[in-house]
């Protein structure tokens, strides 16, 4: 229940909100009295806030029914989304699975294909639930094809169960694995596994603090009661992996207490009951074993190398001294994969895939033709496998898929999805504009062949800005149908990004986190200046770290913009750590409990704590779903009750929850086409759009 409740009833926009009530929460940082009435929406289990999240949403819904085009809008997503989806191929033991959609299902189909080209349903994940919520996460096989372990996620959920099967005979074995958490399932020979967890939380497990991760082995024929801890019960780690080397002689564990850098340690399998010996006693920098020969360890890291390299050295000679460089650093950020026996050096120059590939001694072999200017991935797989696959996609290229042979090189296309989109009727124009304080920063603006630069262009302005992640140029149906509106979709690479390596990403971080809002207001005012749009037709989205930008930027540029589209955002930035996963954002945050000058610079920008009484914001969708664990619904909550309470003039500020649905991993299709339709129409309808062009 709520302490001294206040209620009160507010009109705007023709709407009364409804009411969200009041606490007296006051919380004192380093002297400073800082009032959080909404505390109590924090309570995921409370009667009191799903009361409150289903007004919201009657409210928002009835708001969107009533915008003329919204039906069309999903229509046309629907018809753009039905076209049949085929994954890149993967040989398991006898057998080559690959997944399927045949268009609108739900969830992708595991399909296989025997050595006579008979195909089966292996794993059918529409069948988990009748609502398409329950999703297939990882799908792991031993070594020789013969087991296969599995994870579902259930409304959208970071806590999975692993599903043990034979794989031979679709038989289920041995007893479900519960309260799986940030992990994958690693076989050793078909004897068991080794997975990652956390306890379960005593409190809410959707909202609960969980930052001791463990990495356990099950055997098969055991009840999960008995698997062994193997690292992180003495050893107080946030996130622990552990993987088992294709030679099936060593199991790599990477240690990790934030989402940048992390220890790494081995466990000779060949030698029984050998001690698990530490390899790199670093936290400052990433590092990642890609392959081994014998005892040669070969290693991506960004150790003396902010743009990454690979490294090769023996476990004899594991002291950075001794390190060889095997992919020396490039002015471009790495990325390497193996497969078929070599390895691929994946670039990124300027947010566009660039690749290489090397023999095991280090001779390059050769630059990779790509099929155009955009993003290739893939590369990976087994040592005998002679050809690989790569997907390659742009922002108006629908991703295909293509063969590699490794040894003459030769692309081959596999398949190339038929989309009803015509591609050449669009085009995408990278530019490098200039931020606050003198930094060029790359933005890909797409739209329209001839479009006319009158500023009244209704533009949606995408970032994201963080952990190291990279935005690289890729085709979403969604955005396509937007375009087809005479749309523009411009979208950022700012800092705190992975795009031009360490130094690009720490600049984004902490006390220089207000280097990304600069950024991303500096590519507002470039694409107003440019005449591409003007402030009364530009939006700006962005989800999780990217809900973050938007709540910030909304509250410091309320003036720049006409639509806010903040999803799944962190936005109370005082209270982020005590969450779920949330204290392990540290390396790219800090936290209010670090220092006063810590808390103060917070403070400074925490969405929730900057709506002001008194000012026009832009007309805002919050979106969010009531089961995600990854970044707890109560940041929206919070943030939309701020905004209902202080918001002056005509601009509806909205919050659009979806239900049994967690931070967007595993979403069902219907939902997926549903939200996106909600989302353009509301911001079409505030840019003053009043029908759409034929």
């Amino acid at each position: 229940m709520i302490a001294n409740a206040q209620s009160g009833s507010l009109k705007l926009t023709g709407m009364d909100y409804p009411t969200t009530q009041k606490g007296n929460q006051v919380d004192d940082y380093f002297g400073t009295k800082v009032n959080d009435p909404y505390r109590w929406l924090e309570d995921d289990r409370s009667p009191e806030t799903a009361d409150w999240v289903k007004k919201q949403n009657e409210q928002t819904y009835s708001y969107l029914e009533k915008i003329p085009y919204r039906n069309a809008i999903k229509g046309r997503l629907e018809k753009l989304w039905n076209y049949e989806k085929i994954s890149a191929p993967f040989v398991e033991g006898d057998f080559t699975y690959f997944y399927k959609n045949d268009g609108l299902q739900n969830q992708s189909v595991l399909w296989r294909k025997n050595k006579w080209g008979k195909e089966e349903v292996f794993l059918d994940p529409n069948t988990f639930s009748k609502d398409g919520s329950t999703s297939l996460g990882g799908v792991d096989f031993s070594k020789d094809g013969s087991l296969v372990a599995y994870s579902i996620s259930e409304g959208g959920s970071d806590w999975r169960k692993v599903i043990v099967m034979d794989a031979l005979t679709k038989k289920i074995i041995g007893e479900t694995i519960l309260d799986v958490k940030f992990s994958g399932v690693s076989w050793y020979k078909n004897e068991g596994f080794y997975y990652s967890s956390y306890d379960k939380p005593k409190g809410s497990e959707l909202s609960a603090k969980t930052d001791q991760h463990k990495l356990y082995y099950h055997k098969m024929g055991t009840s999960q009661k008995e698997d062994e801890v193997i690292f992180g019960l003495n050893e107080k780690r946030r996130y622990v992996s552990g993987g088992v080397t294709e030679d099936e002689n060593y199991l790599i564990i990477s240690a990790a207490n934030s989402t940048t850098g992390n220890e790494l340690y081995y466990k000779d399998l060949s030698k029984p009951n050998s001690s698990i010996v530490n390899l790199i006693n670093n936290f400052d920098n990433n590092h990642n074993i890609i392959d081994n020969i014998g005892t040669t360890f070969y290693m991506e890291t960004d150790y003396k190398a902010p743009n990454n390299r690979v490294v090769s050295f023996t476990i004899s000679n594991k002291d950075p001294k001794n390190w060889v460089d095997f992919i020396p650093e490039t002015e471009n950020v790495l990325n390497a994969s193996t497969g078929g026996g070599y390895v691929f050096a994946n670039y990124m120059k300027d947010a566009i895939s660039y690749v290489s590939q090397y023999d095991m001694t280090g001779k390059l072999v050769r630059e990779i033709r790509l099929p155009g200017i955009g993003t290739a991935g893939g590369f990976g797989g087994k040592k005998k496998e002679e050809v690989l696959y790569y997907s390659f996609t742009n922002y108006i290229t629908p991703g295909a898929t293509y063969s590699f042979n490794v040894k003459t090189g030769v692309s081959d296309l596999y398949k190339k999805p038929n989309v009803d989109f015509n591609s050449e009727n669009y085009e995408s124009k990278q530019v490098f504009y200039t931020s606050k304080d003198g930094t060029k920063i790359p933005m890909i603006i797409t739209y329209k062949k001839g479009l006319k630069l009158d500023g009244k262009n209704p533009t949606i302005l995408y970032g994201y800005g963080g952990f190291n992640i990279s935005l690289t140029p890729s085709f979403s149906v969604a955005n396509a149908v937007w375009l087809e509106n005479n749309g523009v979709y411009a979208v950022a690479n700012l800092r705190g990004g992975g795009e031009y390596g360490k130094k690009w990403h720490d600049a984004g971080t902490k006390m220089q986190k207000q280097n990304v809002f600069d950024d991303f207001i500096a590519a507002a005012e470039y694409l107003i200046k440019q005449q591409y749009t003007s402030k009364d037709y530009l939006a700006i989205k962005g989800g999780s770290n990217g809900g973050l930008l938007v709540g910030a930027v909304m509250t410091q540029r309320p003036d720049l913009i006409k639509v806010a589209l903040p999803a799944v955002g962190v936005l109370d930035m005082l209270r982020y750590h005590k969450f779920t996963a949330g204290a392990g954002w540290a390396y790219d945050y800090g936290t209010a409990d670090d220092s006063k000058e810590m808390f103060n610079y917070l403070k400074g920008y925490s969405p929730v704590h900057n709506v002001k009484s008194g000012i026009q914001y832009p007309a805002t969708l919050v979106t969010t779903g009531d089961h995600d664990d990854r970044v707890v619904p109560a940041h929206s909550f919070k943030f939309a009750a701020e905004l209902q309470d202080k918001q002056t003039g005509t601009n509806p500020t909205l919050i659009r929850i979806d239900v049994n649905a967690g931070h967007g991993a595993g979403k069902s299709l219907s939902s997926t086409i549903q939200e996106s339709a909600d989302i353009q129409a509301f911001a079409l309808f505030n840019m003053g759009i009043k029908s759409l062009s034929k």
